[in-house]
């Protein structure tokens, strides 16, 4: 990889547990989604100090990633303490996806790829869900680049949605089982859908059928979802995605998000100099639930960080 920021910083020492030892030792792992514009760096590190023992980055398009210089330092930024990380990638051949691992290898701890997004730009370019009906292009994909890093403790991972037929899904997941998955994420959706339901019964029957850990995603906003999906499905893992963003403390046991979190937020946003956009907007999501209507009208139209301190100063009487 290039020099970043921070590359003197992850190359120290810093002492925690691997995605692997997470999965081994923990009865339930707290994973925060890859979020297109949510999951960076300063987000991640604000829900670390909330209970969530692993983050995915957003998800990278490999190619850009291997070709330029520029899309490295503004797709891909960390820090040492921002372990354990997974670094989400679309790919559509093995070779841009093992390019693209050997460049962020020494700074994560693993790769996953995306067979999930069902957005039309995606699929076009054969990313995302698409995937999900070409396991054997996928199962080549892990397999490249699961030789391209010698580290067994170095995670190659997919995320999925299901399929229509669900025995498709339980088969997709046995191959990427053989191809040398390390563990898999299901989004107990379709490509097709949106606000239904997951399908648990998907998730429980992928469990029951490979040894690899299986990270349920889909339908969890707080720590009684993911108790009780885990006691449905006894999968290993729990990732989420809009739960994480209306309440970053969630898999700390809170039911909403609490006043030292949006505080937390604040400090690093500032200390960091965090794009306005993304600082405000991380904070509508947080404090949507605490506003009346006028005041969520009033707070989302606020167009700099002077407007929204002077607000939260006002409205929750804090000190920054």
């Amino acid at each position: 990889m290039e020099p970043n920021t921070f590359e003197n910083d992850v190359i120290e020492e810093f002492r925690y547990m691997k995605p692997l030892e997470l999965f081994q030792k923990k009865d339930l792992v707290t994973i925060c989604s890859p979020m297109v514009r949510y999951s960076k760096l300063q987000f991640r590190s604000l829900v670390r100090q909330y209970g969530c023992d692993l983050c995915f980055t957003p998800m990278i398009v490999s190619d850009s990633f291997i070709k330029s210089v520029k899309a490295r330092h503004s797709d891909f930024t960390t820090l040492k303490e921002d372990r354990p990380l997974i670094v989400q990638f679309a790919a559509s051949n093995g070779e841009d996806l093992s390019r693209a691992t050997k460049l962020v290898s020494p700074y994560c701890d693993g790769v996953d790829l995306n067979c999930g997004c069902p957005q039309r730009w995606a699929m076009a370019d054969g990313y995302g869900a698409c995937l999900i009906h070409k396991p054997q292009l996928v199962a080549d994909m892990v397999k490249q680049t699961r030789n391209c890093i010698p580290d067994p403790d170095f995670t190659v991972s997919v995320k999925i949605r299901i399929h229509k037929d669900t025995k498709k899904t339980v088969d997709f997941a046995k191959q990427m089982e053989a191809a040398g998955v390390s563990f898999i994420t299901v989004h107990g959706r379709t490509q097709d859908q949106h606000c239904e339901p997951v399908n648990l019964e998907v998730l429980s029957d992928i469990k029951s059928a490979v040894s690899i850990p299986v990270v349920a995603n889909g339908d969890i906003c707080s720590m009684d979802d993911a108790e009780r999906i885990h006691k449905v499905t006894n999968v290993n893992g729990v990732m989420a995605a809009r739960g994480m963003l209306a309440n970053p403390a969630m898999f700390a046991g809170y039911n909403t998000t609490p006043l030292e979190c949006v505080q937390d937020w604040v400090d690093i946003a500032l200390s960091t100099g965090t794009h306005f956009s993304c600082f405000h907007h991380h904070l509508i999501y947080m404090l949507e639930k605490s506003f009346t209507r006028a005041e969520r009208r009033y707070f989302n139209i606020l167009g700099s960080t002077s407007g929204v301190i002077s607000f939260l100063k006002e409205k929750y009487m804090m000190d920054f």
